[in-house]
């Protein structure tokens, strides 16, 4: 019993539990499943550069190459995926759940739609894409290897976001947890199998990403089709109605500005990264897949506390809301205040896991690694008001926060402080990034509070 396999609840059941169920005890329950789920999804990827970088520099490059890759698909999976969930969840907590049945299979259909297309159009201009997301010339053989397969993946990665998100919104985070584990820990062990014992070098990473990723969809479709969800997944309540898209895009919007433009910033610290030679495109990719994995455990925790707070907010129960939000924004920054202090201490350690072969590697990644770790408990606010915003609805407050810190903050500095400074201005740009997003995440929060008191 427990998380594993919780008991399936009526809505009005859930309706209870979503708005009766102390706070803290409701999140946790909800965000442990999603933790266990982020840190899993992320230690593959760390695996996968590990794996990959023992093929040389090269290799490792192609990974950040990919990775830029990989967010793309990301953002349409979360873009429909949280734009869905969260319009659920107020749906749900308003206790209309025909619509909420046409949302989710909407979302669902409209994903497996986008993913093909960009699996067609990535195939069909495969070199120039490479080219574009960053790849230097000795790169882009591993990345045409490593992408190509990849994007075949790209409508069941996205659907599976949906699925996964819509299961987190209705209260049922365990049963996502399960595909997404599942699919995660089979990566990691067909990886070495078939880079190093089969013979497929990066290849074989590519295809154990993509067999893992329709195991994963697999699983979380049987959930639906099984009736484990109180949510029906079906063509039929596939609707292609304005009042459906407007909502999603809008709620979604923030989950594409954050993913996209984290693909479109690795796209340009790639190329901004390249003419400091191979080790240093190497290095920012190893810090970027490492930052991403320590920041894994707040984004699955935020994840369960934005279904009680889109709820609550749907049930009108703002009580409830505000206090999801104080002990969700606390236990973030307490906790990585404690994962950046430990990366800090650990970065050149770490960074000699992924490869010990280049010194330069090592060097380069241990600073700029360090940096952003100073800033981590800033972050942790961010990302909390930035979910806030999200779950509510509050689009414009939500998107401006999702664009600031890889966009607006992030990009001017990554084309200007390198010019100036060099490599060190390259290794700087994300923490001073973070530090200008918190301020302006401080503002709007602040004037958030003004408006909801005067209610």
């Amino acid at each position: 019993m427990g998380l594993l396999t919780p008991k399936q609840l009526s809505a009005e059941e859930n309706y209870v539990r979503m708005t009766e169920t102390p706070v803290s005890r409701l999140i946790a329950t909800l965000a442990v499943p999603t933790i266990i789920s982020m840190l899993v999804t992320t230690f593959y990827h760390m695996a996968d550069t590990v794996f990959v970088s023992r093929l040389g520099t090269q290799a490792s490059g192609a990974v950040g190459i990919v990775f830029a890759l990989m967010s793309i698909i990301q953002a349409i999976g979360m873009t429909l995926g949280l734009g869905s969930g969260n319009f659920v969840a107020r749906l749900l907590g308003a206790r209309e759940h025909d619509k909420a049945n046409q949302v989710f299979s909407t979302s669902f259909f409209t994903a497996i739609g986008v993913g093909t297309i960009l699996l067609v159009l990535g195939v069909s201009f495969l070199s120039p894409f490479m080219r574009l997301l960053g790849s230097t010339e000795t790169i882009l053989p591993y990345a045409r290897d490593y992408g190509g397969i990849i994007l075949f993946g790209a409508p069941f990665m996205a659907a599976s976001f949906v699925m996964n998100t819509t299961l987190r919104a209705e209260g049922n985070a365990s049963l996502g947890m399960r595909g997404i584990v599942v699919g995660s820990l089979l990566n990691v062990i067909l990886d070495p199998i078939l880079i190093f014992w089969v013979g497929l070098g990066i290849k074989g990473a590519a295809i154990a990403t993509v067999f893992s990723q329709l195991v994963s969809f697999s699983i979380l479709i049987s959930f639906f089709l099984r009736r484990r969800s109180t949510l029906r997944l079906s063509i039929h309540c596939f609707r292609f109605e304005r009042w459906i898209y407007h909502e999603v895009l809008t709620t979604g919007m923030p989950a594409f500005y954050r993913q996209g433009m984290a693909s479109i910033s690795m796209i340009f610290l790639n190329n901004v990264a390249a003419p400091f030679g191979d080790s240093a495109l190497a290095a920012m990719t190893i810090v970027t897949r490492t930052m991403q994995f320590l920041g894994s455990a707040l984004i699955g925790f935020g994840q369960g506390f934005q279904p009680v707070s889109g709820f609550n907010w749907g049930a009108n129960r703002i009580d409830r809301m505000r206090e999801a939000f104080k002990f969700s924004l606390t236990t973030g920054f307490v906790g990585f205040l404690i994962l950046g202090s430990l990366g800090f201490a650990f970065a050149p350690a770490i960074m000699r896991l992924f490869i010990k072969t280049d010194p330069a590697v090592v060097e380069i990644g241990a600073f700029a690694m360090r940096m952003q770790c100073l800033v981590m408990p800033l972050q942790a606010a961010n990302i909390m008001i930035a979910m806030l915003f999200q779950s509510i609805g509050k689009a414009k407050q939500a998107s401006l926060t999702a664009l600031s810190r890889q966009g607006l903050f992030f990009i001017p500095l990554i084309l200007t402080l390198p010019q100036l400074f060099g490599i060190r201005g390259m290794q700087l740009s994300q923490p001073i990034s973070d530090i200008a997003t918190f301020l302006l995440s401080l503002v709007l929060l602040r004037m958030f509070w003004r408006q909801l008191e005067k209610r």
